[in-house]
């Protein structure tokens, strides 16, 4: 999968599960990682992405597309996009966030998305 020109690396370094947790999209199917940034990214757009979990000092690649968007001005949440975890890597690292979360996944307290 190439990227579009001009597109570089963005680095998400998680740095504790609180962070994971609200950067965590599982409604998604194959589930999604929420990425603040005040860059403007557009719904469909391929990116690619390095992250880091908490604990876990492997810099995880993926490739993947934009399924998610949050503009300046929505209330508590940071701007950002949500890139789905189907690319290329996103199994792997859906694992492992999972398995990081394990009983937090259904909690019922705000992320960055919902």
């Amino acid at each position: 999968m190439g990227l579009p020109r001009g597109a570089g690396m963005i680095n998400l370094p998680i740095k504790d599960k609180t962070m994971l947790y609200a950067s965590y999209m599982p409604f998604v199917k194959g589930g999604a990682l929420f990425v603040p940034t005040a860059r403007h990214y557009k719904l469909g757009e391929e990116v690619f992405v390095v992250v880091t979990l908490p604990d876990d000092a492997e810099r995880m690649p993926l490739t993947g597309k934009v399924v998610w968007v949050n503009h300046r001005n929505q209330g508590q949440r940071p701007a950002g996009f949500g890139v789905q975890l189907s690319g290329e890597g996103g199994d792997a690292l859906r694992r492992k966030i999972e398995g990081q979360l394990g009983g937090a996944l259904t909690a019922d307290r705000p992320t960055y998305t919902l």
